[in-house]
């Protein structure tokens, strides 16, 4: 994941705001949340949907898109 380097008082106004969604596929114990966000070099923010105010994950659209792609391939599955 590249590094995105934002002002943390504009990053925190946006993802006050964000519209998070929940994945379709999560289940009771494991859950994400995406919200795209607007303005910046993070494109999307990903997080814990039971720790909504714990660490999000920043990426950038190339970074996102190869997630998505690893994801898929599952390049993140357990073992």
């Amino acid at each position: 994941m590249n590094e995105i380097r934002n002002n943390s008082s504009d990053l925190a106004r946006q993802l006050a705001g964000a519209g998070w969604c929940k994945s379709t596929r999560s289940q009771t114990s494991n859950c994400v949340e995406i919200a795209p966000l607007r303005t910046g070099p993070a494109a999307v923010a990903l997080r814990d949907s039971k720790d909504p105010s714990g660490p999000v994950l920043l990426f950038n659209r190339a970074g996102w898109l190869g997630f998505i792609t690893g994801a898929k391939n599952g390049q993140f599955a357990l073992k």
